[in-house]
């Protein structure tokens, strides 16, 4: 009886202390999300920060490079202390427009800018950005362009390229305010005056920095590569972006936006020719660089005339130091400007490299055929589109023209069109 009565009363706490647990809803695991009160003593205060989002993949924080299409294909956007390497095209008319648009984000987030330049005054750089597109102007320039490419056999599904009628769309419409991630931009209108007067932003122009011609020794920094380097470091040290001000409140990004990195504009000789004096300049200015944005809130961005640099090692080099690497290939003054598998394009966008970060495996697209087009007010990314080869109104001299035109292409998006025989239905 003792014991049944030990037992009992030992039952008795057991429950009587359940059911305190329970009304008390202890538990192992801790909520790290915001609480319904507003406080967020769990999450990381990252987050926070205007224009900024976390990767849902490894939760690494991102900004948008101001085309939210080629923020999907890079991974959702580019990574805080990265390097976005834009590889020019021949005649550098469509790598300013990804620049500009880099930029221009960055004012409309909020974000602090550092440009740094060779050839244009940084003010008028910041002149000509492109004017954000208020929400329901977007959705009116979308829609107007998918009006514009409607026939009256779009309804006809044979019509079209029935391998891509359920791909998913590379853009999506939101409204456009601080706090969203990716904007999109007029190219026919500048940004407002008063954008540009309110935001904060430091310039580099290399003839106002190089007073005399100094003598640099071999395999070492070139004098104009060397001032931007302690330029930079100066911005990121003074002003908080490395984390040493604690006690400054609010935290910002610095988007860094360096143009031509490369050209003999920069007193650099790796496009002049093969054996250059200063062949390391460029590789370890890139490796410093990256080296002070991983220890700081800021992203950068390189347009560089790579079609220049006549020794293929050092574009080998400098890829392996470039987190993210974008081509820009134009069709003007070449063959695929007159092709008829082109007409609707202005070039071919290449995605060369993608960053691991905090993954053993990057966050690659599936997409790999990818165009751009400039029209009067929107700079698109699409998906690389056959033309209808299906339709009874194509003359035989055209589908010879398509054929020809289609093994040039090579494996990948004319595969399919590159055999001698067309498809019977």
């Amino acid at each position: 009886m003792a014991a049944a009565a030990t037992c009992g009363t030992g039952a008795g706490s057991t429950a009587s202390m359940a059911s305190e647990a329970s009304k008390s809803n202890v538990t192992s695991f801790q909520r790290r999300g915001p609480r319904a009160s507003g406080t967020d003593s769990g999450g990381t205060r990252l987050v926070s920060i205007a224009g900024t989002r976390p990767s849902v993949r490894n939760g690494q924080l991102l900004v948008s490079t101001g085309l939210p299409a080629l923020d999907q294909l890079l991974g959702g956007g580019l990574a805080v202390g990265t390097v976005l390497l834009i590889e020019e095209d021949k005649y550098n008319i469509y790598s300013p427009l990804l620049f500009k648009y880099f930029l221009a984000e960055g004012i409309i987030s909020g974000h602090t800018l550092l440009i740094a330049s060779a050839k244009e005054d940084p003010a008028d750089i910041l002149q000509e950005l492109p004017a954000p597109l208020l929400d329901d102007n977007c959705k009116k320039e979308l829609d107007k362009d998918v009006y514009n490419h409607k026939t009256p056999e779009s309804n006809v599904k044979m019509k079209i390229a029935w391998r891509y009628q359920l791909s998913p769309k590379m853009e999506q419409i939101g409204p456009v305010s601080p706090s969203r991630f990716g904007h999109y931009y007029d190219a026919s209108k500048r940004i407002p005056q008063e954008l540009i007067e309110a935001s904060k932003w430091h310039g580099f122009f290399l003839p106002e920095k190089i007073s005399s011609p100094l003598k640099v020794e071999p395999c070492s920094l070139t004098h104009g590569y060397l001032k931007l380097l302690q330029f930079i470091q100066n911005i990121i040290y003074e002003e908080g972006f490395d984390g040493s001000n604690p006690q400054k409140k609010q935290k910002n990004i610095l988007r860094i936006g360096i143009q031509n990195l490369g050209s003999p504009l920069w007193g650099d000789d790796v496009c002049c020719t093969e054996t250059c004096d200063n062949s390391h300049s460029l590789t370890k200015f890139l490796y410093l660089l990256r080296g002070l944005l991983r220890t700081s809130l800021s992203a950068c961005i390189i347009t560089m005339p790579t079609h220049l640099i006549q020794n293929k090692a050092i574009i080998a080099r400098v890829t392996n130091l470039s987190d993210t690497v974008v081509g820009l290939e134009s069709f003007i003054g070449s063959e695929r400007e007159t092709n008829p598998l082109y007409k609707d394009y202005h070039g071919l966008i290449h995605i060369r490299q993608i960053p691991r970060l905090n993954n053993l495996i990057c966050d690659e697209s599936d997409v790999k055929d990818l165009a751009f087009k400039l029209k009067r007010k929107l700079f698109t990314i699409e998906r690389l589109h056959l033309p209808p080869d299906l339709s009874d109104t194509v003359s035989r001299s055209s589908k010879q023209d398509l054929a020809e035109s289609a093994k040039r292409l090579g494996p990948g998006c004319g595969m399919m069109a590159g055999g001698k025989k067309h498809l019977d239905f």
